[in-house]
């Protein structure tokens, strides 16, 4: 009997050898890629030199800890990653959800498609063509925004040097980027809403705004309770990409993240040790909210990984 099953299972291997070498493709890149380069964080423990390796840089124990929980930089970057985080995941929640209800009311189907075009192309833009294009408009030297605001009175203002600007132009620009795209899911629940329900619903003297009330908003509830939960892992993840792109040392006080931190910690004033202590204790929280965030998902909209 085993040396049938045996006989089938290689028989099952060669004949779906394809589907096997993409599948151990994958998981080898995730082995070198991911779980191999762990054996750095070893260095969290250690005054680490490039010149001597991992193996022979002194260990300092929990000295790399204790110095980070003694800089006040240390508490700010935390700070502005999770106000910048938390801000675009409140406000970048909503706006899809208000964009998509009022696409799903729009009855012209060349004009809906046009508009869903229009705002999902700044989704496959990267932020470095769209920080360009940030830093034009905002511009105290002929920058569209200032110029127009100049139509009314205003003075220019520094918004990408200015710590009361900064944050604001963050959120909004990483709203406008995602909100397009982010339509999509609400769109697609929409989608499978049964329309017998808008039927009744008109029957029984429904007007719009009821039906959206009653109907949609409830029929798309169990997806913005799982996007809503899922989100919760990102908290600190404030958008690398974008704030690289965007700050300078002058808006440090609001705009730092803990990404920029490590960056600037880590790569340009070489303190590896003390960057991938920062960087660990990221991950670690990350990893506790991603936990807290599949449990409540499974809980309130039975979601499951397997």
């Amino acid at each position: 009997m085993g040396q049938i099953q045996m006989t089938a299972l290689w028989h099952n291997i060669r004949r779906n050898a394809l589907l096997h070498a993409m599948v151990w493709s994958g998981f080898l890149f995730v082995i070198v890629f991911s779980y191999v380069p762990m054996f750095g964080a070893m260095i969290v423990f250690q005054n680490y030199k490039p010149s001597l390796g991992f193996l022979k840089s002194d260990w300092v124990g929990l000295d790399n800890f204790k110095f980070m929980l003694q800089l006040d930089d240390f508490y700010q970057v935390v700070w502005n990653t999770f106000a910048i985080a938390s801000l675009k995941m409140t406000i970048g929640f909503f706006v899809p959800i208000g964009f998509a209800l009022l696409l799903n009311e729009v009855r012209s189907l060349v004009f809906k498609k046009a508009v869903q075009t229009m705002v999902y192309l700044p989704h496959f833009m990267s932020w470095i063509i769209l920080g360009g294009v940030l830093a034009n408009l905002l511009s105290v030297n002929g920058g569209l925004v200032n110029v127009v605001l100049g139509w009314f009175g205003v003075d220019p203002i520094l918004f990408l040097g200015s710590n009361f600007w900064f944050r604001p132009v963050l959120i909004a620009s990483d709203i406008w980027k995602e909100f397009g795209f982010s339509t999509i899911v609400y769109l697609a629940a929409m989608a499978g809403i049964n329309p017998n329900l808008y039927e009744a619903a008109v029957v029984d003297g429904a007007n719009r705004w009821k039906q959206t009330l009653h109907i949609t908003i409830p029929g798309i509830a169990p997806i913005m309770a799982l996007v809503a939960t899922l989100s919760l892992g990102g908290i600190l993840n404030a958008g690398f990409d974008q704030v690289f792109n965007l700050y300078n040392p002058l808006v440090y006080e609001t705009g730092d993240i803990i990404d920029t931190y490590v960056y600037r910690m880590g790569l340009v004033q070489a303190q590896y040790s003390f960057a991938t202590t920062v960087g660990m204790c990221k991950s670690l929280v990350s990893l506790v909210l991603m936990a807290v965030s599949y449990r409540l998902a499974y809980k309130y909209a039975n979601y499951r990984i397997f």
